[in-house]
């Protein structure tokens, strides 16, 4: 469907506003290792700052460049919780488990703000998050959403918002009403993927760019990794690929499906303007199936993406297309021009909950399908298979409870019957 080796970084506002991009070296021998993990984005990067900082030696094996793929080119926006709600940990795991499991997601959010102060990265971090309501039945979801966080789960941070106390956050008349929530928030995701690299080879790993993992040989002692030029035995590896396994892994391919979605960046408004939009620095997300989410840059851009696609083709025009979903919520942005427009793959489930576990007999660990809650959930993950890979699995058990199935269709028919079901829920989008 896509290249994902040998790709440089691709033409976004993230890439643009870097500066000098690191670059290391492919791998061009054999070599050994504690653990080799296959994957250079927020993931891959965690988990092997977790071990080094453990005392595991650890090469990490990237097909193309450090955060290249979703980690690198996403909206941005950090986020506590899990895509999929949290009935589904209720019914798969009982209530007590899902309470840890939210309590984690929390945690994840405290592992990015500890990472940025420890590792003094520079990534325009900031929290404050505007869950938004189209419709009416979607006020009513969130208000049994706001009620359930408070009644089960002690969560008392979110903030009602009526339809004038949203204004004041959200410059629109597009939405009904909304909740406020302090401890989410967004940052420069190119930015903290390559602060987190950096992290991770000052702690020890050795990170190979341009060098993807063509085959995984489990069969003797060791567990061999092969690239086109080289080669790593490890005692233990972790495939932190995401939307880009393809068939390393046919068992994991099977349980994700990749996900397109587009983000634009206008040019700079300018700090009044900006602020006018976005008074508090808010990252915001609607409540459609088929979402919008946006912020203000550190330069004051606005940061708008959606456009969700299960077809694996961006939009016709897709800078045009993007804009006009921007001018519906921002029509006073008419004189504005678009200075970068890109997109890429992230990974869902079928259920959309998260799947971490074990292969090869466990000396293999996977984590995947965070389904637009990675930019945080990924720390989260490189943590808790750390710990597996250091002799405490107890946090992993909980995520390998969770249910997980293949998407329907196989590898020829269940693209289509996303697109289909998509289909569905852009009317159910239009409907009051």
């Amino acid at each position: 469907m896509f290249a994902c080796a040998h790709q440089d970084h691709v033409g976004s506002f993230y890439a643009a506003s870097c500066g000098d991009i690191p670059v290391w070296p492919a791998l061009t021998a054999e070599t050994r290792a504690d653990v080799c993990v296959i994957g250079g984005g927020l993931a891959g990067l965690s988990t092997a700052l977790e071990l080094a900082r453990r005392g595991y030696e650890v090469v990490l094996l990237e097909g193309s460049r450090a955060g290249w793929a979703a980690s690198g080119r996403n909206g941005g926006q950090i986020i506590n919780g899990y895509a999929c709600g949290l009935d589904l940990f209720e019914s798969a795991v009982g209530q007590a488990d899902s309470e840890r499991l939210w309590q984690w997601s929390l945690e994840a959010m405290d592992i990015v703000r500890e990472r940025c102060e420890q590792h003094a990265i520079d990534c325009d971090l900031h929290f404050g998050y505007v869950h938004a309501a189209n419709k009416p039945r979607h006020l009513d979801a969130l208000a049994t959403w706001v009620r359930d966080m408070d009644t089960r789960y002690g969560y008392r941070a979110l903030e009602w918002l009526d339809r004038p106390a949203l204004r004041r956050r959200v410059d629109t008349g597009r939405y009904v009403g909304g909740v406020f929530d302090p401890h989410s928030g967004h940052l420069h995701p190119l930015k903290y993927t390559l602060g987190l690299a950096r992290a991770a080879v000052a702690a020890g790993v050795r990170l190979y760019e341009n060098s993807a993992a063509t085959r995984v040989d489990s069969s003797g002692e060791r567990i061999v990794i092969h690239t086109a030029a080289g080669q790593v035995s490890a005692e233990r590896a972790v495939f932190a690929c995401n939307a880009l396994v393809g068939g390393l892994e046919p068992s994991l391919k099977r349980k994700i499906m990749p996900v397109g979605t587009y983000v634009i960046a206008t040019a700079p408004l300018g700090e009044a303007r900006a602020r006018s939009l976005l008074p508090g620095n808010d990252a915001v997300c609607d409540s459609n199936f088929v979402l919008d989410y946006y912020r203000l840059s550190a330069d004051q851009r606005l940061l708008f993406g959606g456009k969700v696609s299960y077809s694996g083709h961006p939009p016709r025009d897709l800078a045009g297309s993007m804009r006009a979903d921007m001018l519906k919520v921002f029509p006073g942005l008419a004189d504005v021009g678009i200075d970068y427009a890109w997109g890429g793959f992230c990974d869902i489930t079928l259920n959309r909950a998260p799947h971490f576990g074990r292969l090869h007999g466990g000396r293999a660990f996977f984590m995947q399908g965070f389904s637009g809650h990675g930019v945080a959930l990924t720390g989260l993950a490189g943590r808790v298979v750390a710990e597996a890979i250091d002799g405490d699995d107890q946090r992993l058990k909980v995520f390998e409870r969770l249910p997980h199935r293949d998407f329907p269709g196989g590898s020829l028919l269940r693209a289509p019957a996303l697109v289909a079901a998509m289909s569905y829920f852009r009317l159910r989008d239009l409907m009051p």
